[in-house]
C-alpha cells in the first residue's frame, strides 16, 4: 500500500531512553493516514467513516534516538466492512531492523448508526491495485 519515512523524535523516548511503546501506534496512525489523503474522498464520505476496531503489534526490538524509520502498511485481509492492514516498522536504512509488526483491523461504519457499512469503492479499488 504505502512506505511512509518517519523520524523518531525527542519526545518520543520514555524513561528507559528509547521509544515508548504507545509511540509505535502513532506511528502506524500517521503512515495510515498518509495513505488514506491519497483516496478519493480520504476513504470516507458524510456517511460512512473508519474507525480502528482492533491492533496488534509485535514489540521486536527498542527503537532508539536519533533514528529514521519507515512504516510500511499492506493490505492482509480484505472484507466486506473491514479492512485488514498489516504493519512493519522498520530502519529506513537497514530494512532488515525489525521495530514492530502486526495489524490493524479497520471497519467501516454509518456515521449516524455505528452500524458496519460497506468498504467505499476507492478503498477496495485502492486495495485490490496492483
Amino acid at each position: 500500500m504505502i512506505r511512509v519515512p518517519l523520524s523518531v523524535r525527542w519526545r518520543d523516548l520514555d524513561a528507559f531512553n528509547h521509544v515508548n511503546n504507545s509511540k509505535f501506534l502513532s506511528y502506524l496512525e500517521e503512515a495510515r493516514l498518509r495513505w488514506m489523503v491519497t483516496l478519493p474522498g480520504h476513504g470516507m464520505d458524510d456517511h460512512v467513516a473508519p474507525v480502528v476496531a482492533a491492533a496488534h503489534l509485535n514489540y521486536r526490538r527498542p527503537i532508539e534516538w536519533p533514528n529514521e524509520l519507515e512504516v510500511e502498511l499492506f493490505v492482509e485481509r480484505l472484507g466486506t466492512t473491514s479492512l485488514s492492514i498489516g504493519h512493519r516498522i522498520v530502519g529506513a536504512n537497514d530494512s532488515s531492523a525489525l521495530y514492530c509488526d502486526g495489524n490493524v483491523v479497520l471497519v467501516w461504519i454509518h456515521r449516524e448508526t455505528g452500524q458496519p457499512a460497506a468498504l467505499p469503492e476507492p478503498v477496495r479499488a485502492a486495495c485490490s491495485a496492483g
